[in-house]
């Protein structure tokens, strides 16, 4: 296999974004796409990433590959990419072969890894609201009720959705009205309360897409799902946070 990137910024970031949630992962290479799906080590949020073929400058997969690495050694590689560099991505001596070239040729080799680990599916889940809006407004929300406290409740109906946090005497909520820049589809109204620590991690996806799509249940798995068409797909299943009282 050999795959040329002439633009980094889509690897770069996702990397760098799902190395936050995620150490170590195995990427499936096929003539279409680079995919990863995968779990972090507390099995509270699964990655799904997909990097597309039409992404590339250079995309040479005869048969699909799978390839184990470190995902934080990869992202300390990526960041050394320059915006002019093209990247280039080949398996060479049992190594993964990164190569940054522009006036200069710097090449990386990583180590290819053993994972053991059941190959992962994306469940299927049945979402009954789906809000489509602006990624600012959601990591301004996020970062609202961060100061407030370690968990946030999602509540959507009517047309609106609200996100709340409280902490022992504080409380914050935002409310988010469908308009132009945001669309809400919702049954009937839904409730679930999720981590903020691990929201905080999936909101920098807004750097791959300014538009991102929530879809919620009760008590409910969350998908937060960040998209640029004919070019990357990066979403994140977040299960929910349950109250022991």
């Amino acid at each position: 296999m050999k795959l040329t990137l002439s633009e980094p910024k889509f690897l770069k970031d996702s990397i760098s974004i799902i190395s936050d949630l995620v150490s170590e992962g195995t990427f499936k290479i096929t003539p279409d796409a680079i995919q990863l799906i995968a779990m972090d080590p507390a099995n509270v949020a699964m990655v799904i990433f997909k990097l597309l073929s039409s992404s590339f400058e250079e995309y040479n997969v005869k048969e699909d590959v799978s390839l184990s690495i470190n995902l934080n050694d990869f992202k300390q590689v990526l960041r050394r990419a320059k915006a002019n560099d093209a990247v280039t991505l080949e398996i060479e001596e049992s190594k993964f072969k990164v190569t940054f070239k522009s006036n200069a040729t710097r090449t990386f080799f990583l180590p290819l890894i053993d994972i053991e680990e059941k190959q992962q599916k994306i469940p299927d889940l049945k979402f009954k609201a789906t809000i489509t809006t602006n990624s600012t407004i959601i990591n301004e929300a996020i970062e609202d009720v961060d100061i407030i406290g370690e968990s946030v409740t999602f509540i959507a109906e009517n047309q609106e959705l609200n996100i709340t946090a409280a902490g022992d005497l504080s409380k914050a909520n935002i409310n988010i009205k469908a308009d132009k820049d945001t669309k809400i589809v919702v049954d009937k109204k839904v409730k679930s309360k999720f981590s903020i620590e691990y929201l905080k991690k999936m909101i920098q996806g807004g750097k791959l897409s300014d538009k991102v799509v929530l879809q919620l249940s009760d008590d409910y798995p969350m998908k937060l799902e960040y998209k640029v068409l004919n070019k990357v797909q990066l979403a994140f299943i977040l299960a929910p946070r349950v109250d022991n009282d």
